[in-house]
């Protein structure tokens, strides 16, 4: 009879090589046994039902984000809903960030088709572990929380430093294998990190520090189930929001949520990745806009208000002319001071 490692069961099943060896202890693999100190499997063996799976489902779960983005819309979802077409038959975010819109359009129209994209590849590698192999992301994450709630101040600390080092090895080696850990590494550094914020320094690496949160939601289950299962459908794509374009057509609701224009000149927060996006690329945005305008999609976009430090700053109001501008109060979320928080205005601009 031939056999496998727990380590080779575990590539063929797409599951955590622990999990096998969980699996193996509760006699719920036919013919796996120990040898020494490792388990072996028949080759022929089946992959048993995974019982976590089998449980009933919570019937009125919601999705909401499961990484803290800046800029993220769930407080500004009642302005957003009242420019929702009546009915959303075709989807498309070309920035989707933390995705509070997109998780509502999902749970209130079940669009058919939905592209989706950002171009951070770390924030998009995770959606799509999410949605295939949430399991193993819940298996992970529960380890990491048990492991980070046990630990006092000092300890906690020292882990988060190894988990941000070994986030940004992974990120340098860029290996397709990793995809599953800096997934989890994501959520963790996100769900512990200072304020939630994702930052990265010239060269591209996470420089955040600890944040000082008392019994953090590392690993929610629920949500990130529930994520799973509205993401089952929706076509993940990373790169240039340009790229969108052939998928959009004259049935298709785009949002679009780019990196704000900083209200002052000291208050610039674009670091989401390493690239820029400057008036430059705004202007070259406010361009795509209206090209997908005219092939008939309704168009959403939101982005700071300029008026909120320089009342005659026109440039929104210029480079979206065609389009209608709405004004609606937010709350600044991510500022390293808490006075500098607060109620400012927000622009929603639309073409329909």
């Amino acid at each position: 009879m031939d056999l496998i490692s727990a380590r080779d069961a575990a590539k063929k099943w797409g599951i955590s090589q622990r999990r096998v060896a969980v699996l193996c202890a509760e006699n719920r693999i036919s013919g796996a046994a120990m040898l020494g100190n490792m388990w072996v499997i028949p080759a022929n063996a089946e992959k048993p039902d995974d019982e976590r799976s089998n449980r009933p489902e919570k019937a009125a779960k919601t999705a909401s984000p499961f990484v803290k983005w800046a800029g993220g819309k769930t407080q500004l979802l009642d302005e957003i809903r009242k420019k929702y077409p009546e009915k959303i038959e075709r989807y498309c975010e070309p920035f989707v960030g933390g995705g509070a819109v997109l998780f509502d359009v999902l749970e209130r129209f079940s669009p058919s088709e939905v592209q989706i994209n950002d171009i951070n590849k770390e924030l998009m590698n995770a959606y799509r572990q999410i949605r295939e192999n949430v399991d193993n992301i819940v298996e992970i994450l529960s380890d990491y929380q048990k492991s980070f709630w046990e630990k006092n101040d000092g300890d906690r600390k020292i882990m988060y430093l190894e988990k941000r080092e070994r986030f940004n090895s992974l990120k340098i080696a860029d290996r397709e294998g990793d995809g599953l850990e800096m997934a989890a590494l994501l959520i963790f550094l996100n769900k512990t990190c200072f304020n939630g914020l994702y930052r990265v320094n010239s060269k591209g690496l996470f420089n955040v520090p600890m944040g000082s949160y008392k019994m953090p939601p590392i690993c929610n289950e629920d949500n990130l189930r529930a994520v799973s299962r509205l993401l089952s459908n929706v076509e993940i794509k990373c790169g240039d929001y340009k790229e969108n374009d052939s998928f959009i057509d004259d049935n298709t609701f785009v949002y679009i949520d780019p990196p704000y224009r900083p209200l002052t000149e000291t208050a610039s927060f674009t670091s989401y990745s390493e690239n820029e996006f400057g008036d430059k690329q705004q202007i070259e945005l406010a361009e795509f806009v209206d090209m997908i305008a005219d092939k008939g999609a309704h168009v959403v976009v939101s982005n700071s208000d300029p008026k909120n430090s320089n009342a005659d700053d026109n440039f929104f109001d210029e480079i979206y002319s065609k389009h209608h501008i709405s004004r609606v109060m937010a709350s600044r979320m991510i500022n390293s001071k808490s006075s500098g928080r607060g109620e400012i205005s927000e622009l929603l601009i639309s073409n329909f």
